[in-house]
């Protein structure tokens, strides 16, 4: 089943990033609900989540509050650490430049016209 062969890539990237002592990024899909629910994302929403949590040093989402509408927070986004093996957990607001996909750090960040 699709979680048994998830679970044998996320053991086998960690063992592949232990040999080779390098960081290995994974992306994974969040299950669908998570938008409906109208909340900022878990460790439970990732798709199949357990091997992915268990395996996992680190698990950062990226959240944009869309509840206000427009206004002056449409360039921010959220980075959620919601796993850290290492060290803590918590979160940090980026700025946000859409249409160059670019993330920035909020304390210089504006947008050019």
């Amino acid at each position: 089943n699709r979680a048994q062969e998830v679970g044998e890539i996320t053991r086998n990237l960690k063992i592949l990033a232990k040999e080779l002592q390098v960081p290995i990024m994974l992306l994974s899909q969040l299950v669908r609900d998570t938008e409906k629910k109208g909340r900022k994302p878990m460790l439970s929403d990732l798709r199949e989540s357990g091997s992915i949590e268990q395996d996992a040093d680190m698990v950062f989402f990226l959240y944009k509050d869309e509840s206000g509408g427009t206004g002056e927070n449409d360039n921010i986004i959220e980075c959620i650490i919601a796993k850290n093996r290492h060290g803590s957990t918590g979160s940090v607001k980026l700025g946000w430049e859409g249409r160059f996909t670019r993330f920035g750090n909020l304390d210089t960040y504006h947008e050019e016209p």
